[in-house]
C-alpha cells in the first residue's frame, strides 16, 4: 500500500505539494507472460521452445516476487492538489427530451435470440452429415467412413482399424461422432447468431462462403501437427464442400428468425428502473410520486 505524507501551513489557507508513493514500473510481468506463451506455443512446434519460455516463466516469477518482496519497490511522485468548486445559476434541473433510437449507438441494433443459434446449428448439422455420408457412398463406398473418420479427432482408436473396419459400423465410434457433432454444431450455430447481425448487407455470404473457408484453411495448416495420420485421410475439397454446406444452412435458418433489441441499447436507467432526466417524461404539478 502507498504511504502518504501531507504537510500543511500553519494557517491553513495554502498547501506544500505532497508526496505519494506507488509501485516502481517494471518488465517482469511481461516477461512472464511472454515466456507462458512460449509454452504453450511448443506443444505445437518444438521442445525447445517450451523449454525457452519455462525458463522466461521462472525468471519472471522470481522477478516480479522479489520486486514485491520482502520489500516492495517504490518510487516517490509528487501530487499537488486543486480544489475544484462546481457552481452554476440554474435553479430548476431541466430535462432534456431524448429519442429512445439515441440512447447509445452501439452496434449492432438487433440480434437473434439463442434459440435461433441452436436451430440454425442443428440444421447446419443435418446438412453437413448429408454431404459428408454423400461423399463416403460416392467416394470410398460405405456410409460409416466419414464417421469413424470424425470419432478419430478424439478416439485415435479408429484410425488403427484395418481398411475393412474403418468401413464398417462401431458403436463406439458412432456414438462419439454423433455427440461431438451436435456439440461442436450447436456451438457454431450459437457463433453465427451472434456474428450474423453483425454483417447485415451480407449475412449468407460472411457465414455460408467466408467464414467456412477461413476456418478449413487454419484446420488443414494446424492439423498437419496436432494429428498428422487424419489428416491424411481427410479429402478436403469435400470438407470445405461439407462446411460451405453447414454455413449456408445455419446462415438461412438463423437469418430468418426473428431479431430482437440489444439490451446494450438501452440506458443503464431504463434497465435498472431508475428516474434520470432525459430518459422519462417531466411529471406534472401535483402529481404523486
Amino acid at each position: 500500500m502507498a504511504t502518504l505524507w501531507a504537510t500543511e501551513q500553519s494557517n491553513g489557507t495554502s498547501r506544500t505539494p505532497r508526496t505519494i508513493e506507488v509501485p516502481a514500473p517494471t518488465a517482469w510481468p511481461f516477461i512472464l507472460a511472454f515466456g507462458a506463451t512460449l509454452l504453450f506455443a511448443g506443444l505445437v512446434t518444438s521442445m525447445s521452445v517450451s523449454v525457452l519460455g519455462a525458463a522466461l516463466a521462472l525468471a519472471g516469477c522470481i522477478g516480479w516476487f522479489r520486486a514485491v518482496f520482502p520489500h516492495a519497490q517504490e518510487e516517490t511522485v509528487a501530487v499537488v492538489p486543486e480544489d475544484i468548486r462546481l457552481t452554476t445559476e440554474r435553479r430548476v434541473v431541466e430535462r432534456i427530451p431524448v429519442l429512445p433510437d439515441q440512447l447509445r449507438a452501439w452496434l449492432p441494433v438487433h440480434t437473434y435470440p439463442v434459440s435461433a443459434g441452436v436451430k440454425g446449428g442443428i440444421a447446419g448439422s443435418i446438412a453437413m452429415a448429408l454431404l459428408a455420408c454423400a461423399y463416403g457412398v460416392l467416394k470410398i463406398g460405405s456410409i460409416w467412413y466419414p464417421i469413424n473418420l470424425l470419432a478419430a479427432v478424439v478416439y485415435r482408436e479408429s484410425l488403427r482399424l484395418g481398411p475393412t473396419q474403418l468401413y464398417s459400423f462401431h458403436p463406439v465410434s458412432f456414438a462419439i461422432a454423433f455427440v461431438l457433432h451436435g456439440l461442436v454444431s450447436i456451438f457454431v450455430g450459437l457463433l453465427y447468431g451472434a456474428m450474423l447481425p453483425m454483417f447485415p448487407r451480407r449475412p449468407i455470404v460472411v457465414g455460408g462462403l467466408v467464414a467456412p473457408v477461413l476456418w478449413s484453411g487454419l484446420l488443414y495448416t494446424i492439423l498437419g501437427l496436432l494429428n498428422p495420420l487424419l489428416a491424411t485421410h481427410i479429402d478436403w475439397f469435400w470438407f470445405v464442400a461439407s462446411q460451405v454446406a453447414f454455413g449456408i444452412v445455419a446462415g438461412l435458418v438463423v437469418v430468418r428468425q426473428e431479431s430482437i433489441p440489444t439490451r446494450e441499447n438501452v440506458s443503464f436507467v431504463l434497465r435498472a428502473g431508475i428516474e434520470a432526466p432525459g430518459t422519462i417524461p417531466p411529471r406534472e404539478s401535483g402529481e404523486e410520486r
